[in-house]
């Protein structure tokens, strides 16, 4: 039986009800990409480690292989889950960052640079807040599966500019010839040149302005065209933003 035993680091991405008192837990693994595992009685009053496995958290596991479903033996909190539940903002941030994780992940696939952009982007969000943490980790997750958007220069004709519009369909910025999809303002340009060249942290001091909001739809219309369905998350994060 002790072959069947591993450990790995994991961040949860949902958990849901299992019987009276188990659940699942959906696990993004540093070496096993995605699983799914139970955890036995978890949801009972005495359980030594339900509170540890809750969306969002970063933990260390060790589990027992399963025909079908995994089992959560232990579950350490490798760090609180306190900033992320800190208001409606951070909690709604770091639930979308999960979502488009879900998403974009394998089961049994391993994916170390996908953990890592999501233990990247949550700790972002729980230090920064989720504004523009949650479309510039879109962009990142898009880049990695090889849908980067061409936004130097027209994706139809070439032109360098000037650039007034994006369109995922066409893959990128296009000119006032060519322009079809979504206005794009110089600034909200220069916030995804910063994001997707090699100047994230320049970009995420940037102020609130309406070009972060603009990022963050365009972020948010390329992530659902590639994933090919609406994203749940975000319509609660932007109404938070907006309220």
């Amino acid at each position: 039986m002790a072959s069947h035993l591993y450990r790995d680091t994991a961040v949860v991405l949902r958990t849901y009800k299992l019987g009276e008192a188990d659940r699942i837990v959906v696990l993004l693994t540093l070496e096993h990409g995605k699983i799914r595992a139970v955890a036995k009685g978890v949801r009972k009053t005495r359980s030594k480690f339900g509170a540890r496995l809750e969306p969002m958290s970063h933990v260390n596991l060790l589990l027992s292989q399963g025909r079908e479903l995994d089992i959560v033996s232990q579950a350490e909190s490798v760090e609180s889950l306190a900033p992320l539940m800190a208001d409606l903002d951070h909690l709604t941030a770091g639930i979308a960052v999960l979502e488009a994780a879900d998403q974009m992940s394998l089961e049994r696939e391993p994916n170390p640079a996908l953990y890592r952009m999501v233990v990247g982007a949550l700790r972002s969000v729980a230090t920064r807040g989720g504004t523009l943490v949650v479309p510039a980790f879109y962009w990142k997750l898009l880049a990695a599966e090889g849908v980067r958007p061409q936004l130097d220069r027209c994706v139809r004709c070439g032109e360098p500019g000037p650039l007034v519009a994006f369109d995922m369909e066409q893959g990128g910025v296009l000119c006032r010839t060519c322009r079809s999809g979504a206005a794009l303002s110089p600034e909200a340009l220069e916030l995804m040149r910063m994001i997707l060249g090699g100047r994230l942290n320049e970009a995420l001091e940037a102020p609130m302005t309406r070009a972060v909001h603009e990022v963050m739809a365009h972020a948010t219309r390329a992530m659902e065209h590639h994933i090919e369905r609406r994203l749940r998350a975000v319509a609660l994060f932007e109404k938070v933003e907006q309220g």
